[in-house]
């Protein structure tokens, strides 16, 4: 399923982006979703997670990134604050499962990645 990652750009460092994730009504039904970047030589990794009013943060981003949804608008949010350098990277959205505190991506539901880039 293809899904529409938005909202990154060039920032400067200590600045503020929003990525939104526009998902199709069926992922509603997934209860989890999460936000995942990579960076160029770099694994794919988590930035953050959602299930419910359960939400999980890589400990990199932990107080300066928000992650939330909006169910009537079918939409994935990550508020990013106090922006840096090495928070540059492609961001993408996924939907998946998230069990005691661990999120399980589904392979079937990335969505095009998102460039961030902060100048420092």
């Amino acid at each position: 399923v293809q899904l529409q990652a938005y909202g990154g750009g060039l920032v400067q460092s200590g600045g503020s982006l929003r990525l939104s994730c526009a998902h199709p009504r069926t992922w509603s039904a997934f209860r989890a979703m999460g936000w995942y970047r990579q960076a160029p030589g770099k694994e794919r990794e988590l930035v953050a997670a959602i299930s419910g009013d359960s939400t999980k943060y890589g400990d990199s981003v932990k107080g300066r990134f928000t992650i939330s949804r909006d169910n009537a608008k079918n939409t994935l949010y990550l508020q990013m604050n106090s922006l840096k350098s090495e928070d540059t990277s492609v961001y993408y959205c996924n939907a998946g499962e998230m069990w005691s505190g661990i999120y399980y991506p589904n392979s079937g539901y990335w969505g095009q990645g998102t460039q961030v880039t902060v100048s420092s």
